[in-house]
């Protein structure tokens, strides 16, 4: 049996310029689908497909188009041993979303529609990754999902792959990631959901690249002076004739300077009217008719490269625009690249007649499929990485712990040694790849766990990124206060590969955890703008003074500090703040004065915690960009809930997102509505019936108690005083039940030192079930005590409650209200000194 091939489809493939990095990085095409037969004719000059069946020509609205894409997967099935598509990319048409295109229309966003056909073959195939390539203006441009029924691109990803893909998007420049020509796009990659804990799409984004001038690509090409002249040695390299008028626009030009710009007016651009005029043209745009520079990288190259009067298509010296040969190399096109049936060789052994009459045929499709293109080195850098991690081993957490047992890995020496070992093999069997590794480390230092130090999963880390700020600045400085073994470094290098200079600095108190940091970042290709420090230090008390970060990001520990401890004191001290007692709140607090961006993963509990409170109040003076609301999926096998925030320390409050991963919901919200400090805590879901409720209401009208000490050991099964506890209080809410084998007594003689005593004898208290999303209210009878498991609520003096005002805690509209004022929360659901004040009477 033969090694199974990794394979790839692609979609809206024009003539295979970009995916023909897949078949160089040695991807198998299953399929490739484009509507024009010229381009793909090209495809099948350079034997992308295997089989002729693999080329499908055809309007993929089609079902017939789609339903040819899905036989040949059944053939590779059946005939090649194929499981499953490894690869789907697809570039749909972009003319609607350019902004080159300034005449959008209804047209334009059918059109921009299809984007819709490869989000749904992808939804069918389920490929392990999909990669989508496009405009800057991509995720956010409209298209129709359904008939009647738009919205932009980016959310027609979640609504129709959110539940099988985690994704990521991000517009870059391509000349930093391998491309000789500047092309800044958008692109997409997502990885199935059952690999995200292995790769992120962030970690197969191209790799960074040194940028080269047009000089180092093209410069060794021979000039060219006579208009219409063929290089005898390359049919590629030719001058495209144009009207022999316009070489004077264009012949005294230096670089960088344009035809607009010359002084004499029969010198600039003009167009001769049906009487003989001469009528002047109009500069739109400062790219036209305009030289290019030999000592810069090279401009964007566009679909009509073959005119003067297109952008940045003029030479550097010579009369004239680029030719094909020189396009190839900016847009990184291999040599052995076939525009025609006939081989290169043939046509550059034709005589010359011959080959302007080739060129004359072919020269404008080639030239158009070139400016529509995909460099390939980008699709290369891509699959390359893809390759790379189909290659190597994967192991689940339940194998890991049982290596971690085998090899006695608890032991940081014994887990330096394996990490060495097997990150030497990685090319082979026998290796694991840097993720797995970095998995092995955090699994096996059980310090970091019990100082609430969690590991950050790679599906929670490609959300965090897709957040994060671009900064305009050759040189970035971010800070990682709390780095364990690394998890954020690989995304920062990607993030910021654009920057020339990329200083990390990174931080722990455990010695260890950096011992094995640095074993791990051994393994990895740290690129040459990538500086990264590491430093053992406490970040509360670590003196920076003169440093300047524009990012401080991470996860920090969430190590609730007791009273005894000594750095409560010290920290309280610091950051003046009196009642903070948590790890989280002051880092946050300490970050918001170091830094032009704070992004941090936190307990969701510090949207409401008293002990938050100042941090609260800090941070809401600052802008929050973005809050994301992991629920309890942001740390794989941790019950905890988290949040992700980002704050831009250098503007006021404005709007922000809101984000719940596990609602699947989205919102833009102001600042200081969400974070209003008539509130005891911020409403992250805030919305019109809540305001409703809000001012119809009279609100901290109660105090409440919550018993800490009776226990089922405390407690009898029959006779006593009863125990009122939660399922006592039925849905309905109108009085307490008894359940037979759940009720609770205490004798009258074991509860003298039981607080909830002082409630026995009182009726003008209310109970209401804790830790739960169906409040109801009765009022307490006498004779009856609580566990932690019911709240006692006191009425304030004055405060009278009727009957419909505990019917209305019992109500769906109270029910919605609550839940909203507690942000959905799953864990955090006691009855407490803040969530006590939305229990409510009337006015």
């Amino acid at each position: 049996m033969s090694k199974k091939p990794f394979t790839y489809i692609s979609l809206f493939s024009c003539a295979g310029v970009g995916c023909y990095g897949f078949k160089q990085a040695g991807f198998e095409c299953v399929a490739t689908n484009e509507l024009s037969p010229r381009r793909l004719v090209i495809q099948k000059c350079n034997h992308k497909c295997s089989r002729d069946e693999g080329y499908i020509c055809g309007d993929i609205t089609l079902d017939s188009t789609k339903q040819q894409i899905f036989d040949e997967i059944t053939w590779w099935k059946e005939n090649r041993y194929v499981t499953e598509i490894d690869v789907v990319i697809a570039t749909p048409p972009c003319q609607g979303m350019s902004i080159f295109n300034h005449k959008k229309n209804d047209r334009d966003i059918e059109r921009n529609s299809l984007v819709i056909e490869s989000l749904n073959i992808v939804k069918r195939i389920q490929p392990k990754f999909f990669v989508f390539e496009n405009v800057p203006a991509f995720m956010d441009t409209e298209c129709i999902i359904e008939e009647g029924k738009r919205c932009s691109i980016g959310e027609a990803h979640q609504l129709i792959l959110g539940d099988d893909y985690s994704y990521y998007a991000d517009t870059i420049n391509f000349k930093y990631y391998g491309s000789n020509s500047s092309r800044t796009r958008t692109l997409v990659i997502g990885v199935r959901k059952n690999l995200v804990q292995y790769i992120s799409p962030v970690e197969l984004f191209p790799d960074r690249r040194e940028e080269h001038t047009l000089r180092e690509i093209i410069g060794d090409l021979p000039s060219l002076s006579i208009m219409g002249e063929i290089f005898g040695a390359d049919i590629y390299h030719s001058f495209r004739s144009y009207p022999e008028y316009m070489r004077s626009w264009i012949s005294d030009l230096g670089e960088g300077e344009s035809a607009f710009d010359n002084d004499d007016p029969l010198k600039r651009p003009y167009k001769i009217g049906k009487d003989g005029s001469i009528i002047q043209n109009v500069n739109k745009t400062r790219d036209k008719y305009k030289r290019q520079v030999w000592d810069k990288p090279a401009l964007s190259v566009h679909t009509r490269n073959d005119q003067l009067a297109s952008q940045n298509t003029i030479h550097p010296v010579d009369d004239r625009v680029f030719s094909i040969r020189e396009l190839m190399r900016m847009m990184t096109i291999p040599n052995d690249f076939e525009w025609s049936g006939t081989p290169y060789s043939e046509l550059n052994a034709l005589p010359s007649k011959k080959k302007q009459e080739f060129l004359k045929k072919e020269e404008t499709n080639i030239r158009q499929c070139i400016g529509e293109a995909v460099p390939t080195e980008i699709f290369k850098s891509i699959a390359d990485n893809i390759y790379a991690f189909l290659s190597v081993k994967h192991y689940s957490d339940g194998y890991i712990r049982t290596i971690i047992k085998k090899y006695s890995l608890n032991n940081v020496d014994m887990l330096l040694e394996y990490i060495q070992a097997r990150g030497a093999f990685q090319e082979k069997d026998k290796g694991l790849s840097v993720s797995t590794l970095s998995r092995v480390a955090e699994l096996s230092n059980n310090a970091r766990v019990e100082n609430a130090a969690y590991y950050t999963g790679k599906d929670t880390l490609t959300e965090v990124f897709q957040h994060l700020p671009a900064f305009g600045k050759d040189e970035i400085r971010v800070l990682e206060p709390a780095v364990g073994s690394g998890n954020f470094i690989p995304f920062l290098i990607k993030k910021y590969a654009y920057a020339k200079a990329v200083i990390i600095d990174v931080m722990d108190t455990d010695s260890d955890a950096l011992r094995i940091l640095k074993s791990l970042l051994l393994l990895q290709t740290i690129p040459s703008n990538v500086k990264i420090n590491i430093l053992q230090d406490d970040f509360i008390t670590h003196d920076f003074t003169g440093i300047h970060y524009d990012l401080i990001i991470g996860n920090p520990p969430y190590l609730k500090l007791s009273t005894k401890s000594p750095n409560l004191a010290v920290y309280r001290e610091l950051l003046n703040d009196d009642t903070g007692n948590n790890l989280a709140g002051f880092f946050v607090s300490k970050s918001l004065n170091m830094a032009d961006y704070v992004a941090l993963i936190l307990p969701k509990n510090i949207l409401c915690n008293t002990e938050y409170q100042i941090t609260r109040m800090k941070t809401a003076k600052k802008r929050i960009e973005a809050i994301i609301d992991f629920g309890e999926t942001g740390f794989r096998g941790v019950h905890i809930e988290t949040i992700f925030i980002v704050v831009n320390t250098q503007c006021h409050p404005g709007k922000l997102l809101v984000k719940s991963i596990p609602r699947k919901e989205q919102l833009r919200q102001m600042q200081r509505y969400i974070t209003d400090k008539a509130l005891p805590n911020w409403v992250l879901y805030r919305n019109d019936l809540f305001d409703q409720v809000l001012s119809n209401k009279q609100f901290s009208v109660f105090s409440v108690f919550r018993d800490r000490q009776v226990t089922k050991s405390s407690a009898t099964a029959v006779n006593g005083i009863w125990v009122v506890r939660s399922r006592n209080i039925p849905r309905e809410g109108k009085s307490i039940i008894h359940i037979d084998g759940y009720d609770m007594y205490v004798h009258r003689d074991d509860m003298g030192s039981f607080e909830v005593t002082k409630y026995l004898d009182r009726d003008d208290v209310f109970l209401v079930p804790n830790m739960t999303y169906y409040p109801r209210m009765i009022r307490k009878p006498r004779g009856v005590l609580t566990n932690g498991s019911v709240a006692i609520l006191i009425p304030n003096e004055g405060i009278n409650v009727s009957d419909a005002d505990m019917d209305y805690i019992g109500s769906a509209e109270f029910e919605e209200f609550y839940r909203i004022a507690r942000n959905h929360a799953t864990r955090s659901l006691n009855i407490d000194g803040v969530s006590i004040y939305y229990f409510c009477v009337s006015e």
